[in-house]
């Protein structure tokens, strides 16, 4: 039996070892070119074992992280561990051996002490192209093929020497090469550190003190879980909802349904009864981004970070305890060659159904509906002398109302955790203006003892022709109300021209959309549903919200119950508390 890490010994290793997850991340986006990385930190960093678990993590995008042994577990059919020599650098990204989507390509370096492979350093973060059928991203396509280039563990170093007719190849398949291969090269640099600050832990405290450390790390989270699952009363929990189309079938909604299966510590998110497989990339890679979903959204509920005492270590044992079934051939197990690149809309549904699911029996840790979308638009087109230029923009959105506060405003709500664009770096790099960056005032967040968010409003000028693709979903089905809230309010998209004065609505997703010189594409977030009966706000808060522009006074009236009158004191509007005490007896009854 190997002996047990002392708690202090323990301790410093896994301070060590998230400290060297954190510097990776850091390099990473320190270094890369693309916005989408460079100021959005779409990226996950961490080191694992050989049997590819995650030991710890970059603070980034849940997405990325929880991916990575997928990604190894796929590489692993081309590379057996027996093949790897020190100096390797395997790049990966094909969403049917494990990747998240083909965007988020995965780089990975072998791990050695005193000769002998110990684990991994890897690293993934979204490129902003690879060639696929539109530019920066891709909806209504036939295949994956259609995706753009896909690697299958591809070794871009063999023993540390540099692979030049791929590397060539992935620089010739690209719309901006400058970006994409400066991008790869600070994911190299970043996995290198891994590394050797990996090597570095094993020879200081040697290879069976860090892999029991390591082993017992991950057992402590496993046991956090499952003590935090078994608190759960034992049941099926269900939730539905659905999505606005596919991107090519308008009109065509796409059911969800998932059922939260709850036996003493462990739990299974069963997803049967949701969409069969669509025909465009509007599917998701189960390996990859799935079953990701689903253990983010238990550590999320029971394991947050801040409202825990203890110290919860970030790695493989919060991925235990969870089991995930989804039918072959559907929207969330697609089967190949179908396209999967279009994917985050339906897994941060798929996060928020889990939620509702568990609310009834965790309503002091679940929210009403949040947005639970991704707005992921695509700004490209050619400049004068022929080369591309590409923008990837990820919007945020609005939580739904909280056991104990209102939803937070236009943040990166639950999977995302990316950062936005500075509108200096966007003016500076592209022929692109800001015309409009704020809070949502034309739809009301959902009414609540707490209320939910207020979404985002963002419109983006063209200064001359190009091309759009824009990801996202939630125009028809607004993010519900919980414990007597009310729903808040659907998304929309809007292009209009400065020139022409003409005004076009469109559906949420659409691919490749040719924009003219003047053209404004308006993005409008979902706002957050509320929690708790909206009678039961207190009328100041009410108030409050209609000063600051959120709701109106009608509405205060409406759903709030809450009579305001004017009065001509700087503000313009105070609580008629005898008005408002009959308007909710009123509403009551």
């Amino acid at each position: 039996m190997t002996k047990q890490v002392d708690p202090i010994t323990l301790q410093v290793i896994g301070g060590a070892l998230h400290s060297i997850a954190e510097q990776m991340g850091n390099v990473l986006y320190r270094m890369s070119y693309s916005s989408i990385i460079r100021e959005s930190q779409d990226l996950g960093a961490g080191l694992f074992d050989l049997q590819y678990n995650t030991l710890c993590e970059s603070d980034s995008t849940p997405m990325h992280i929880g991916s990575l042994p997928a990604y190894l577990r796929g590489i692993e059919k081309t590379i057996p561990l027996t093949d790897w020599k020190p100096g390797d650098v395997v790049i990966h990204n094909h969403p049917y051996l494990g990747a998240s989507h083909s965007p988020d390509i995965g780089v990975v370096m072998p791990v050695f002490h005193e000769g002998e492979l110990v684990g991994f350093s890897a690293n993934t973060a979204h490129h902003v192209d690879i060639g696929a059928a539109t530019p920066g991203l891709v909806i209504d396509i036939p295949d994956v093929f259609a995706e753009g280039m896909l690697f299958n563990a591809v070794k871009l170093y063999d023993e540390g020497k540099r692979n030049d007719p791929m590397w060539n190849y992935i620089r010739g398949n690209t719309r901006v090469p400058g970006l994409v291969m400066g991008d790869l090269e600070a994911q190299i640099a970043s996995a290198e550190l891994g590394v050797k600050r990996f090597e570095e832990l094993f020879a200081t405290y040697g290879k069976a003190t860090v892999q029991q450390a390591c082993d017992q790390l991950m057992d402590y989270t496993e046991a956090m879980l499952r003590r935090e699952i078994a608190k759960i009363p034992d049941g099926d929990y269900v939730a539905e909802g659905f999505l606005d189309d596919d991107g090519r079938n308008r009109g065509v909604h796409l059911p969800l349904k998932v059922t939260v299966r709850v036996r003493g510590d462990g739990v299974e998110v069963d997803t049967t009864g949701s969409s069969a497989q669509v025909p465009t990339a509007f599917n998701v890679p189960f390996e990859g981004s799935t079953k990701v979903a689903c253990f983010f959204a238990f550590r999320a509920l029971l394991l947050d970070t801040y409202t825990h005492q203890e110290h919860i270590p970030q790695n493989e044992g919060s991925f235990r305890p969870v089991a995930v079934t989804s039918p072959l051939g559907s929207i969330f197990n697609p089967i190949a060659p179908a396209a999967a690149e279009a994917r985050f809309s339906q897994i941060q549904r798929l996060c928020d159904l889990i939620i509702k699911a568990l609310a009834p029996v965790l309503p002091d840790k679940c929210t009403a509906g949040n947005a639970a979308v991704l707005s992921f638009a695509s700004y490209s087109g050619v400049r004068s002398n022929g080369d591309y230029w590409v923008f990837l923009e990820v919007n945020e959105a609005a939580m739904g109302g909280r056991p104990r506060s209102d939803g937070p405003d236009t943040i990166e709500e639950l999977m995302r955790n990316t950062r936005n664009n500075p509108l200096e770096d966007l003016g500076m790099h592209l022929p692109l203006i800001c015309d409009r960056y704020e809070v949502r005032d034309d739809a009301p967040p959902g009414a609540g003892k707490f209320r939910g968010g207020a979404g985002v409003v963002k419109s983006q000028r063209y200064l001359t022709p190009g091309f759009m693709t824009h990801e996202s979903d939630r125009n028809d089905d607004a993010p519900w109300g919980i414990f007597g809230g009310k729903a808040g309010s659907g998304s929309k998209v809007e292009v209009h021209n400065i020139h022409t004065g003409n005004l076009t609505s469109h559906p949420s997703k659409f691919s490749g959309l040719r924009t003219e010189d003047g053209d404004v594409v308006s993005y409008y977030s979902p706002t957050g549903g509320g929690y708790g009966d909206p009678l039961d706000r207190e009328p100041q808060m009410v108030l409050d919200d209609v000063l600051d522009g959120f709701i109106s006074v009608d509405h205060a009236r409406d759903d709030y119950g809450v009579v305001l009158s004017e009065v001509d004191d700087g503000y313009g509007w105070q609580v008629d508390a005898a008005a408002t005490n009959a308007r909710r007896a009123e509403l009551r009854a």
